[in-house]
């Protein structure tokens, strides 16, 4: 969660074609303010294309406008993974897992998948050495639609991280 916009910042939810999103609709988070930057230091193409000429922001970050007008944000954007047309959230799988006891951390990761165009793959960081496959799969079909629900689990003794302890989804392998 982010929480409410602080004052002098506008903020609104954004389709893929620019339209502005009912509340409750997920996604891109879009702000305008003057204290919202202008755009890129020396890197104009980059800055074009975040920052459009009517001086809005487009995030990058994907998330919804709650009803008391919080926001909360999901996921960025270039992580989201597509299976079979339907959008899935990395953060919302990752969630899922951590709720089992015997999971300490996850890691999520959208593979090519010839069937459903992507799958997704799970990097999990026992708590239990115990825990198996079957039982952590069983645990987030309870817990995940579908299409969300991992093709691959993989375990590892840890996952790559930044200085911050944020977990590498670009280094997963």
């Amino acid at each position: 969660m982010i929480g409410v916009p602080i004052p002098s910042t506008d903020v609104t939810i954004r389709d893929d074609n620019g339209n502005n999103l009912p509340i409750c609709q997920m996604g891109e988070i879009c702000v305008s303010g003057r204290q919202v930057m202008k755009g890129y230091w020396n890197t104009p193409d980059e800055t074009a294309n975040v920052v459009r000429a009517d001086g809005w922001l487009f995030t990058c970050d994907v998330g919804y406008m709650r009803e008391d007008g919080s926001l909360k944000c999901v996921d960025r954007k270039k992580d989201v993974i597509v299976v079979s047309g339907f959008k899935v959230y990395p953060n919302q799988v990752e969630e899922g897992a951590v709720t089992h006891p015997g999971v300490l951390e996850a890691g999520v990761k959208g593979v090519a998948d010839a069937r459903s165009d992507e799958a997704v793959n799970l990097f999990v960081v026992k708590r239990d050495p115990h825990l198996a496959e079957q039982e952590l799969m069983a645990h987030l079909r309870l817990r995940l639609t579908a299409h969300k629900v991992p093709k691959i689990i993989e375990f590892r003794d840890q996952l790559p991280k930044n200085a911050i302890g944020k977990v590498l989804k670009y280094e997963l392998r």
